[in-house]
């Protein structure tokens, strides 16, 4: 009996490797000679029933090639990384709602994934992973601030730090005997001994005791101590250090509670110098000005200031004097009444304002000239014989100032340094500050004011006599406490003649 079968035509290798990749080949189907025709009936009638549900079934998705993948890559990322940019971009490049739709769902898995990151982290890991790796896991990544727990937790840590791991013990639990041990033999008395001390602990339990084991006059005794005890004068006067201590914090909350402590002063603070911690300060010249301080030691060149100060001042002062004292005799001799020589010297004044303006530091340290408002004035007074003869005397002052102002200079720092005298400088300055109290120096002359030459305050122009001179011209007024208490001519003549 020959044996039949379908032959398929020739496939090559690689379409072969192609079909096997979609679909699989075909089955051959062998039947015997007799059954031929029904055999091939019943081939080709499952071969129309499986091609029919295979154009029913869906066809499965082709493979990508490396050029369509590359792009869908490329417009994943664009999506990823451009935000409405590159979602903008995707809509216009004209792809099929099915793949725009596969793409947004990607973008939503994407960004589902990064919101809770920590979530899938620890998700995948696996049961055998340790508490530490989980609780890394599940952290949540650095935003660039730290949150309030950790901040709590490194503050506590920083409080107190553990103990390095070479310290830090291990509970050990205590040793346990497990082995069976027979109980010792105890002899005939100890057996009696025993048990006459478990019957002593039972002895006097009867009916006849208190249930609380104490009777009436004993309740009553320990009644009339505690009364004595807590009397409301039965603990003032404590014999401990304990009990008095107690007792004087008792009396200070009570005077608390009674608002006897909200008014008091409090103390004198500490006074603590900023710059002692200050790095930029030298620590030693700091800690030797300090010990200047302390112990009042003035440097050198503090002490050349004082003096060139003193000396500035006497010749400064004696200046102004002689010239206020000679403008103001000048003024006076030129005749004319008391109005006249006053309207005189403020002319003068007036014009010493506009020629030789006083020059004076603001509160910044910038020197101003007060000007007059009026500029139309005559010329100052001056007096040329005066300067040539007291120029000799002006010239040895200056050169002293000058001398004394350079030995300061040589011990001074820079930034107490002081100028050198100049004596047109100081002769406009005595000219500018003596001209507006001349008038007022004419005055007092006149009217008999102070007296310079005398050295005292009374009138000098006015005539007085021998009595006057010893007695004085003011009238004395002597208050006597009591009539009694007074003391005169009769009470001297009784102590003069008294015998004894």
């Amino acid at each position: 009996m020959s044996v039949l079968f379908l032959r398929s035509p020739f496939i090559c290798r690689r379409c072969l490797q192609v079909s096997r990749r979609c679909r699989t080949l075909p089955l051959t189907y062998y039947s015997t000679q007799a059954g031929a025709s029904k055999t091939e009936k019943q081939q080709s009638k499952g071969v129309i029933e499986k091609d029919k549900e295979s154009s029913d079934a869906p066809t499965p998705e082709k493979e990508l090639g490396p050029m369509a993948r590359r792009l869908e890559e490329a417009t994943e990322q664009a999506l990823f990384t451009g935000g409405r940019a590159g979602r903008r971009a995707v809509e216009d490049a004209g792809f099929s709602e099915e793949l725009k739709e596969r793409l947004l769902s990607k973008i939503a898995d994407a960004e589902f994934k990064s919101e809770h990151a920590s979530a899938f982290a620890e998700a995948g890991l696996s049961s055998s992973v340790g508490e530490g790796t989980r609780h890394i896991a599940s952290v949540q990544a650095w935003t660039g601030e730290e949150h309030t727990a950790d901040t709590v937790l490194r503050m506590l840590d920083d409080a107190r730090k553990p103990l390095a791991p070479g310290l830090r013990g291990k509970f050990q639990p205590p040793p346990v005997d497990m082995r069976l041990r027979g109980q010792s033999k105890r002899s005939a008395g100890e057996k009696v001994a025993k048990a006459r001390d478990k019957v002593n602990t039972y002895v006097g339990m009867g009916a006849q005791q208190p249930k609380n084991g104490m009777s009436e006059d004993e309740k009553e005794a320990w009644r009339r101590e505690l009364r004595e005890r807590f009397e409301p004068g039965a603990r003032a006067l404590p014999n401990t250090i304990t009990g008095l201590a107690a007792l004087a914090n008792e009396r200070i909350e009570n005077a608390i509670a009674r608002g006897q402590f909200k008014n008091i002063p409090r103390g004198k603070g500490i006074e603590r110098d900023s710059r002692a911690d200050n790095p930029f300060i030298d620590t030693t010249e700091y800690i030797m000005n300090k010990m200047i301080q302390r112990q009042d030691i003035v440097p050198p060149w503090i002490e050349k200031q004082q003096e060139l100060a003193k000396e500035a001042a006497v010749f400064r002062g004696r200046l102004r004097n002689d010239w206020r004292r000679l403008a103001a005799r000048t003024i006076a001799s030129r005749g004319g009444s008391l109005e006249e020589q006053i309207r005189r010297a403020e002319e003068y004044a007036a014009a010493e304002e506009v020629h030789n303006p006083i020059r004076r530091k603001n509160s910044l340290g910038e020197v101003e000239e007060l000007k007059a408002a009026s500029p139309v004035v005559g010329r100052p007074f001056r007096d040329s014989a005066w300067e040539q003869a007291e120029a000799s005397y002006l010239k040895l002052s200056i050169d002293r100032l000058n001398a004394l102002t350079r030995s300061y200079n040589l011990m001074a720092p820079d930034l107490a340094k002081k100028p050198y005298f100049s004596l047109d400088r100081e002769l406009k300055a005595c000219f500018a500050e003596v001209a507006p109290t001349v008038a007022r120096e004419i005055q007092d002359r006149a009217t008999g004011g102070k007296a310079r030459s005398l050295g005292g305050g009374g009138q000098a122009g006015k005539q007085t006599g021998l009595l006057e001179t010893l007695t004085g011209s003011d009238k004395v007024k002597v208050h006597v406490e009591a009539q009694e208490k007074a003391y005169g001519l009769k009470e001297w003549w009784r102590d003069v003649w008294k015998k004894n």
